[in-house]
């Protein structure tokens, strides 16, 4: 199967040797992603919510610019800095996910990059989600 690289303007761009995504078959797997503003490179706010909406933000325009959409994510990893915070992250992750939640899995981890408190990865089906897009 061929690999193709994914890249958008959208999100934040990669800051070392990964892609935003990789596509290979029908299947589009993304790199973790921060509540990082894609314009101007800072977190959306300090706060779990303002960071978890930012990150879902940047995973949806990288999954629309491999060919798929969040009614299509497979599965999720979420990276916490504390779980203390994960009914606050739930809430706004339900948001993006209201109907046939995909897989998850949520781990606390001892840091992640830039300080951020939230970090999700997915993975996702390929579709034609122009329907779905807003």
């Amino acid at each position: 199967m061929e690999r193709h690289v994914i890249v958008t303007g959208l999100a934040p761009a990669a800051v070392g040797p990964y892609s935003q995504a990789v596509r290979v078959g029908d299947l589009v797997y993304t790199a973790g992603q921060l509540g990082i503003l894609h314009n101007t490179g800072q977190f959306a706010g300090p706060d779990i919510e303002s960071q978890t909406r930012q990150a879902l933000e940047n995973l949806k325009a990288i999954l629309e610019a491999a060919g798929s959409c969040m009614e299509h994510v497979i599965k999720t990893t979420v990276f916490l800095t504390d779980m203390g915070e994960f009914p606050r992250m739930n809430a706004v992750y339900a948001e993006f996910f209201p109907q046939s939640p995909p897989a998850r899995s949520t781990v606390q981890v001892a840091a992640l990059p830039l300080g951020a408190r939230v970090e999700i990865e997915a993975v996702a089906q390929t579709c034609d989600c122009a329907a779905h897009r807003s």
